[in-house]
């Protein structure tokens, strides 16, 4: 095994002799390799946070992929016995299908009469279940989402934008805020949590209640909400065909109503951008690798011509045409490699240690920063690797074709 391993350990150890011979026109070849390889790693890591950025920003109002949702609204008038039982059914429709993360949801479809201390005034909410937290990402500016217990409390729990909540002179973490709800049945609220609420104008007072709250105190007009709708995250995989059953079924169960199925999330518009931008960067990389290589491959042309007289003593004493010509490729290999390793240490370096705080738009936050891609390492070194032997391939052949002569009357 160790007769194997010393022609290519002796090989590449004379061809990296021979770059640190030559190390500075070696190291004005590979300027253009370095700047390559850094360009394609780093701006790979960078699309990959962008594309965090946007998934993220999608999940926020269209769900996780892939988050369906089934809607069932009645031919004739809404009813509240209507309402509850086409909610019913959704909820039996989810339990049935074992999803485990799912939930009722009715979007910005309701108004409650809100106290505040300025004067009562008409609040657009939207019911939800505590799943709605998980399924869209909910990120709070302050307090939190709902949680499972907060159904158990004795009074409704509220997660509120920031117009409701200075309506109330701010959120403090520490001493939650009450309001008192108006209407048939006043009761007193108290505020979890300070978000943006999608679909609705951040000058305006808007809130998050949760479906067990208000169906318990009457914060639910089914004649102006209409039945919730059923959101339910399930695998990608399996989401045309769950479409297809959820639609079927649910529409089985309650005639008399018409009910769609469908997804709501940006998954596969996203798959889109993914491409594109992986395109675009190999793009812009392969370009900026071919220029790298033709400086890689002029330096290693004039090394060759200034090596003939060696080469051709090196034939003399018998050294094959194989041996030479690997010789002089594995240089140009090493050389290339070594520029890939410097390359993707600093790109990696640069953006594990980037503060993304101080340049992300105000509001905008990455929850999940995505690690260093390792792909892109990987392609880095693979793509320094190619073009060092690409570029090699014309000087090692040169050499090859010397003749021995000729060689040594140079």
């Amino acid at each position: 095994m160790g007769r194997w391993l010393l022609g290519p350990v002796a090989a590449v150890t004379e061809a990296w002799g021979e770059v640190r011979v030559h190390r500075t026109r070696v190291v004005l070849s590979l300027v253009g390799v370095f700047l390559a390889v850094f360009a394609m790693t780093t701006i790979t890591a960078a699309g990959n946070m962008g594309r965090q950025m946007m998934l993220e920003s999608s999940e926020r109002s269209g769900g996780r992929a892939a988050t369906l949702q089934v809607s069932a609204y009645p031919n004739g008038a809404v009813t509240a016995d209507g309402a509850d039982a086409a909610a019913r059914v959704l909820r039996e429709t989810a339990e049935r299908h074992r999803v485990t993360w799912w939930g009722l949801v009715s979007q910005g479809s309701g108004q409650m009469t809100v106290r505040f201390p300025s004067g009562a005034q008409l609040v657009t909410f939207s019911a939800v279940d505590p799943s709605y937290g998980t399924m869209h990402r909910a990120l709070t500016d302050q307090g939190r989402f709902f949680t499972a217990a907060d159904g158990e409390a004795f009074s409704p729990r509220l997660v509120v934008n920031r117009a409701f909540a200075d309506q109330l002179g701010g959120f403090d973490e520490q001493v939650p805020p009450t309001v008192v709800l108006g209407g048939d049945r006043p009761v007193t609220a108290t505020l979890v949590g300070v978000m943006e609420v999608p679909y609705s104008d951040p000058s305006m007072p808007a809130a998050y209640v949760l479906n067990s709250a208000a169906q318990a105190w009457g914060l639910v007009d089914p004649s102006t909400s209409g039945p919730p709708s059923l959101e339910l995250w399930v695998p990608d995989a399996d989401a045309e065909a769950l479409t297809a059953a959820l639609q079927t079924e649910v529409q089985a169960s309650l005639p008399g109503y018409s009910v769609s199925a469908y997804r709501t999330d940006f998954g596969q518009d996203l798959g889109v951008v993914d491409a594109i931008l992986a395109y675009g960067v190999r793009g812009v990389g392969v370009f900026a690798l071919v220029l790298g290589g033709i400086g890689v491959l002029n330096v290693g042309l004039v090394t060759v011509r200034q090596r003939i007289r060696e080469i051709g003593v090196r034939r003399s004493f018998g050294a094959t045409g194989g041996r030479v010509f690997f010789a002089v490729l594995l240089e140009s290999v090493a050389a290339t490699f070594v520029a890939g390793v410097a390359a993707v240490a600093l790109s990696v370096l640069l953006v594990s240690n980037f503060p993304l705080e101080a340049v992300l738009p105000a509001g905008v936050v990455l929850q999940d920063v995505p690690p260093f891609p390792v792909s892109a390492a990987v392609e880095g070194l693979l793509a320094a690797t190619a073009v060092g032997a690409l570029a090699g391939i014309v000087p090692a052949t040169m050499a090859v074709r010397a003749k021995v002569i000729d060689a040594i009357r140079y």
